[in-house]
């Protein structure tokens, strides 16, 4: 479990401060708007009414305390650049700042981000990849050149295993894992036989 301080209630704020919830976090939001935080206030550990440009508020807020502090404020530029600034000028050990354009991102790294993320980017990329893809479920980029991918199993592979098929050598792909009935096994050799339905 982690302490994360998520600051910037719209859309992308919302959804990833619910889920950082479900998934065992504790959360601090803070949003200017009054009613945003009494929505999702029950979602969360703790909702706060603050302008978190004011110093004097985000020290309060108390950012050193924070194991992550996510700024989730990308239509206005200059309140994103002011608040990534203070939680580090504050102690904030680790702050990931939401961007749209590469030039917001190059401002946000001089002013003290540790990381950015480009939401509607990345799920673009994501979204695109699994859709042109005939047999993948699910894509999970992990750099330029490198992905996990969830797809069924061709129909010439079932009854044969990974090193018959010579998976590795043919396709580049190491196989990791299958899923049967709703289970993920890990794949420990390569003398797995694949069966319909994995």
């Amino acid at each position: 479990m982690r302490s994360i301080l998520v600051i910037g209630l719209g859309r992308f704020g919302r959804h990833l401060s619910i889920k950082l919830a479900e998934l065992g976090n504790e959360v601090l939001v803070v949003d200017r708007n009054e009613e945003i935080v009494d929505k999702i206030a029950p979602y969360v550990t703790q909702g706060q009414i603050a302008d978190a440009t004011d110093e004097e508020a985000l020290q309060a807020m108390g950012a050193r305390n924070f194991d992550l502090c996510f700024v989730c404020i990308s239509d206005d530029f200059q309140s994103s650049l002011e608040i990534t600034s203070l939680l580090k000028e504050h102690g904030a050990k680790y702050v990931i700042a939401k961007a749209d354009r590469d030039l917001h991102a190059k401002f946000l790294r001089k002013v003290g981000a540790d990381d950015i993320v480009y939401p509607e980017r990345e799920m673009a990329n994501r979204v695109a990849l699994r859709f042109s893809s005939r047999g993948f479920f699910d894509i999970f980029p992990l750099g330029e050149n490198h992905s996990f991918v969830e797809m069924s199993v061709p129909s010439q592979w079932i009854g044969k295993t990974i090193a018959s098929l010579d998976i590795r050598n043919k396709y580049q792909v190491n196989v990791i894992a299958y899923r049967r009935d709703l289970e993920i096994h890990p794949v420990l050799n390569a003398t797995h036989q694949f069966e319909e339905g994995e």
